[in-house]
């Protein structure tokens, strides 16, 4: 059975979010474990970490993956920013690691204009000065971007030169792959053919014994565009066949996904959830 889950919110307590992945039928969550707007994060409280922990066990559900904030740049030229950035990437290894999570997810950021060797420089040194002064056990999730003005990550080249740039520490990091992400990035997954093909590409650029999470979401712009905006599942330019092929793919379909779509009046969370495991569903020849 593949393993499926939503984001959900840790408001009132990070113990709060096993609950409610549990109420919205998850298999697996994600959560940011503090405010994704600010800089400054409290110390998680044992007792909340130990309920988290204990929720997860006593209500089923295998996985539970940690977010970046939004504010962090790893790539940034600004050295202010950059040191936040590198502390927060520190501290939210450190938080996982009380919270027992497994994966931390973290975009690339922009290297602001900077070009790209630049960008992939700063990355490195950050990943490298984070994995110096932390010891915890989280694998940190290289996720891909769609490729907007800056950005890094949005192709598996730059991915795997990020990946070589650590070779002491290259069991600390895998990637996270976004489906919208992907499309927007002009990679494609509509059909099993073209899936196949895209993840020949990532196996020999990455590796596919690196990805370890799926970001599912639909996409709102055409391939190739770079727009980032997610869709509900079946609804955008990936469409049904894309999902199936993905959701019942024999490599993919043992890697927990996580679905990050809107709700809105066409569809809620458990309308996605319901969706993505009907295409998980293989039609019979």
């Amino acid at each position: 059975m593949v393993r499926l889950g939503l984001h959900v919110s840790v408001a009132g307590g990070v113990d709060r979010a096993v609950s409610r992945a549990r109420e919205k039928g998850c298999d697996a969550f994600q959560i940011f474990s503090s405010n994704p707007r600010k800089w400054y994060t409290n110390p998680i409280p044992s007792e909340s970490a130990k309920r988290f922990i204990d929720e997860q066990r006593q209500l089923g559900i295998a996985l539970a993956v940690d977010h970046m904030p939004y504010l962090p740049n790893l790539a940034s030229a600004n050295d202010g920013i950059y040191a936040k950035s590198v502390q927060s990437l520190a501290k939210e290894l450190e938080r996982c690691q009380v919270l027992g999570i497994p994966y931390l997810v973290t975009h690339l950021g922009s290297h602001v204009g900077e070009g790209r060797e630049s960008g992939i420089a700063r990355i490195s040194g950050a990943l490298q000065a984070v994995f110096s002064e932390t010891n915890s056990d989280t694998i940190l999730l290289l996720e891909n971007s769609a490729g907007s003005k800056n950005s890094m990550g949005s192709t598996f080249s730059d991915i795997a030169a990020i990946l070589a740039s650590q070779p002491t520490d290259h069991h600390r990091l895998g990637v996270c792959l976004d489906t919208c992400h992907l499309h927007a990035a002009g990679y494609d997954i509509r059909t099993s053919s073209s899936l196949e093909a895209t993840l020949d590409q990532f196996d020999d650029c990455i590796g596919l014994k690196r990805l370890k999470l799926i970001h599912l979401n639909d996409c709102k712009g055409a391939i190739g565009s770079h727009l980032d905006r997610h869709e509900h599942i079946c609804l955008g330019q990936i469409g049904e066949a894309g999902f199936r092929a993905v959701l019942c793919h024999p490599v993919l379909a043992g890697l927990p996904m996580i679905l990050e779509t809107p709700v809105d009046s066409r569809r809620d969370d458990r309308g996605n959830l319901k969706v993505a495991r009907n295409c998980s569903v293989r039609v019979k020849d």
